[in-house]
């Protein structure tokens, strides 16, 4: 799998899930990252909502480097976010 396909399943995915974290105008904290980090050991899969008037992919790459996370799409301001091993799981699947 491509990835492409990669992010199209986990966009797929994504339809069904809401948003579980919210950076607020306070901007970013080491507990958000420590909430992203948990939420993504727990769900693997999650959406950040972005509140700020920063660049919400500014936002997105930051969070990405901090957690060892993986931006899968930014859309206006709602991130998805996965973690490096499902993403590479993903990519390498061979069908």
């Amino acid at each position: 799998m491509t990835e492409k396909e990669a992010r199209k399943e986990l966009m797929r995915r994504a339809l069904e899930i809401g948003p579980t974290v919210h950076v607020g105008k306070d901007g970013l904290k080491d507990s958000l990252y420590e909430e992203i980090k948990a939420q993504l050991k727990k769900n693997r899969l999650i959406k950040v909502k972005v509140l700020t008037d920063e660049g919400t992919s500014d936002i997105a790459e930051a969070i990405a480097e901090a957690t060892s996370a993986v931006v899968v799409d930014v859309r206006g301001s709602v991130v998805l976010l996965t973690d490096k091993r499902t993403w590479t799981s993903l990519s390498q699947k061979k069908f």
